[in-house]
């Protein structure tokens, strides 16, 4: 043998295992970040965190990659036959390395055709590698040619690990299919509104077609493109058997059909209660491992959050809070000082901090714009989309394109309505539905558990709760006279004085001079003591007068837990809104069941019930409630509202329902001008009927006008029987007169309004019990009040 063929031939055996060595150095993981064989065989693509509704819906996801995953027999065959017919027809011949394919590879180079040779296999292998948020090829020739080699390795791996079927099925869980949506059951829920299973033939070529290129042959950006596409891949089909030609010319005659339905956090049902369960479930996965001794990521691993929320109640509750909202949005509206502006210049303070919190102020700050350039802006006519109420039915609506100056859009949007509203079952405490405002996309702000505003007359049941169970009865005559207590003079809104009444009849039109009474008799402290530590509250409740008139600030979430006390037969019960978490794979990760305490007897509570019942007879401040909305069977409740119209409240419940309902605008300042408007009757009651009409009417909620409360055994009817006559002028929602100082009451001491006749109590108030410190509810979102006498 020649020395130059020897030459040759040893060069070729040392390239050949220069070769070999380097590739088993990034087998062995000693060159690269080879993945292991575990990491293999238990894949850890990211998975969007699934919020599941109580019908086994999902109601959302967190995810910075919106994927899902399937089992083998939950995808169609239509997707299976496509995938191999267009991707690789020799699938079930090789062992992830398809020779014929890679050794022409060289010959398509040199008559300047591109042609890939990567198999399911090894396109599954750079899944498995490649960075969720990047780029999944190399862009490097270098780089390239070491990844391949990877590629290749993993690819051989998975072939010896793993069936053909669960390589599909691998590698559908992990493909894109553009508009950040990965996976196959994913990529059918957002096309096509559908799981994977159901897929026909048609849904199934364009999803296996986006393939090539999940932009370009995106139906909804590039219909044509992607129906060319379509019929190429169903083409394919007929050539490898899988369908018949008569099948593939049906498909091919229907035009692309999608029910596009792209989970966003700003849509969908329920995206404030959503986003308070982020933040939940955020806290969740710091205090819990994985068996790695890692923290749960709630973007990536793939989290299963069964929740409570039933979807028909959530939208019933959505269409309820637009229904009247935009109603009560045209008079607020219409009213002089917001119509004009004017009311902005008592508070310019806060339009001069709305401003500078506003992007567009931002950004001319970043970019050195001067004060004066700002301020032209500013007052510049520009044009610009803002929220206004179109449709209750149809969110996406409820929005216009206008030309205003930015400060008229800030004035303007801090005008809208806010809203909350929320329903639970009394008893189990599962939240039902939650709505937080009136449009997420515009408004972040939750108004159920976020935010405390004064409660108004609906903290007076808990008040007149405490009398009875300190002797007096619903029948006791109370005097409704003129009472001062300190520096502190209350009246009835309507202005009526004069006359007696029942303790029930005063609670049904929710007299403030009846209750100053009542206040007055038991003492404040010891209410304010029995609020805070026998029924829970975590809000302040501050021991004066005032809070029998519901001076606190308090959050709708919080008072709904301690209104349940009321049909549950005097069993106070945390409202819960998760049952369980589980991991990707189904194991379960903690569940959930509701805090309950014993605070009242069930004749006590059921009094109450009977009692609040009157709130909605003839007579009483919800009377509207019947009259006007038609609502039949046992129900009880309370309207409130504060000073000016600020916030109108109703709490309402049904034997197996338990609601309530806020209404005012961010600003404490901005409010409707008179109460006809603007007490809660009118605000939040009719939220309330709308919701409950809506429940009344489907009868797969099993929830309806011939419900019952339950009478306890040990009360007589004389017990049950209510008498809410008076010699009293019905009248308007009272209203209160604000938390006041001790000095307002003529004392800097708060313990001089004690029961009359009591030792005063320590000044240190007792320590709440563990189960009752669970009740915390995020502090309140709330702008300032405003100064006193303004």
């Amino acid at each position: 043998m020649k020395k130059s063929v020897k030459i040759l031939w040893r060069v070729a055996f040392g390239i050949l295992a220069l070769l070999v060595l380097f590739v088993l150095l990034i087998n062995f993981r000693v060159i690269g970040s080879m993945p292991s064989m575990e990491e293999l065989e238990n894949p850890r693509a990211a998975l969007a965190a699934e919020v599941i509704a109580d019908d086994g819906t999902i109601l959302g996801k967190y995810y910075q990659v919106d994927r899902s995953s399937s089992d083998y027999n939950e995808i169609s065959r239509n997707v299976i036959n496509a995938l191999i017919a267009t991707e690789e027809t020799r699938f079930y011949d090789n062992s992830g390395i398809d020779p014929k394919g890679t050794m022409a590879i060289p010959f398509y180079l040199l008559i300047g055709k591109k042609r890939g040779s990567s198999t399911i296999t090894q396109q599954l292998a750079l899944n498995l590698q490649a960075d969720n948020l990047g780029k999944l090829r190399s862009g490097n020739p270098v780089g390239r040619a070491f990844q391949k080699i990877q590629e290749w390795i993993i690819a051989v791996k998975l072939e010896r690990n793993f069936t053909k079927q669960e390589i599909l099925t691998l590698y559908l869980n992990t493909v894109a299919f553009g508009d950040n949506v990965y996976g196959i059951e994913n990529g059918a829920r957002t096309f096509f509104s559908k799981d994977a299973g159901h897929l026909s033939i048609e849904e199934a070529a364009i999803l296996v077609g986006m393939l090539k290129g999940n932009t370009m042959y995106n139906p909804r950006r590039n219909p044509q493109m992607a129906l060319n596409r379509r019929n190429t891949v169903i083409d394919n089909m007929v050539e490898s058997g899988f369908i018949t030609p008569a099948e593939a010319a049906g498909a091919k005659s229907k035009p692309i059909v999608l029910h596009y339905n792209k989970i966003d956090h700003n849509k969908g049902l329920a995206p404030y209660f959503r986003e308070v369960l982020r933040d939940e479930l955020k806290g969740w996965c710091k205090t819990h491992k994985k068996s790695d001794g890692s923290e749960y990521n709630l973007y990536r691993d793939g989290l299963k959050i069964y929740t409570t929320i039933n979807p028909r109640m959530q939208l019933y509750a959505e269409e309820a809070v637009a229904k009247h909202l935009q109603v009560l949005q045209k008079s607020l509206s219409a009213q002089n000082d917001i119509k004009t502006g004017n009311i902005w210049k008592k508070w310019p303070q806060f339009l001069d901090q709305y401003t500078k919190e506003s992007d567009r102020y931002k950004a001319m700050k970043d970019d050195e714009a001067s004060d004066s350039a700002i301020t032209r802006a500013f007052n510049t006519p520009t044009r610009m989309k803002v929220f206004a109420w179109k449709s209750s039915t149809e969110p996406d609506l409820n929005e216009m394109d206008t030309i205003m100056t930015p400060i008229d859009s800030i004035k303007y949007m801090r005008a809208i309505l806010q809203a909350g509203f929320m329903a639970m079952d009394p008893e189990s405490g599962e939240v039902k539905a939650w709505v937080g405002g009136p449009d997420f996309r515009y408004f972040k702000n939750d108004h159920v558990a976020k935010t405390r505003r004064q409660v108004g007359s609906t903290f007076k049941p808990f008040l007149y709760c405490f009398a009875i169970m300190n002797g007096f009865s619903p029948n006791t005559i109370l005097p409704n006279e003129p009472i001062t207590i300190g520096n502190w003079t209350p009246h009835n809104s309507e202005g009526s004085t004069g006359g007696s009444i029942t303790m029930a009849g005063a609670l049904a039109k929710s007299l403030n001079l009846v209750s100053a009474y009542l206040i007055k008799q038991i003492g404040a402290k010891p209410f304010a003591d029995f609020a805070q530590n026998k029924i829970g509250f975590t809000s302040e409740i501050p021991p004066y007068p005032s809070i029998a008139l519901g001076s606190a600030a308090i959050s709708l979430y919080e008072m709904l837990q301690a209104y349940t006390m009321f049909p549950a037969r005097g069993i106070n019960t945390k409202p819960i809104y998760i049952t369980r978490i589980e991991d990707r794979n189904g194991n379960i990760l903690e569940t959930f069941a509701p805090v309950k305490r014993e605070v009242i007897s069930e004749k006590e509570a059921y009094t109450m019930v009977k009692m609040m019942e009157g709130v909605v007879g003839p007579g009483g401040t919800g009377a509207r409630l019947r009259s006007r909305y038609n609502m039949q069977g046992e129900i009880a409740g309370k309207t409130g509202t504060t000073n000016d119209n600020t916030d109108g409240w109703f709490m309402g419940y049904t034997p197996k329902l338990l609601a309530g309902a806020w209404v005012g605008c961010e600003n404490n300042f901005i409010h409707f001008s008179t109460t006809g408007i603007g007490q809660g009757a009118n605000t939040g009651l009719p939220i309330w009927a709308y919701f409950m009409q809506k429940v009344y009417a489907d009868p797969t909620l099993k929830i309806g006008s011939s419900d019952h409360f339950p009478i306890p055994a040990n009360m007589s009817d004389d017990d049950v029987h209510m008498n809410y006559e008076s010699n009293v002028k019905p009248g308007a929602e009272s209203e209160n007169v604000g938390n006041g100082s001790a000095d307002d009451y003529g004392s800097g001491d708060a313990t001089d309004f004690a029961a009359p006749g009591a030792e005063k109590p320590a000044p240190e108030q007792a320590p709440k019990p563990k189960e009752e410190q669970k009740n915390n509810v995020p502090k309140a979102a709330m702008p300032p009040p405003p100064k006193k006498g303004e």
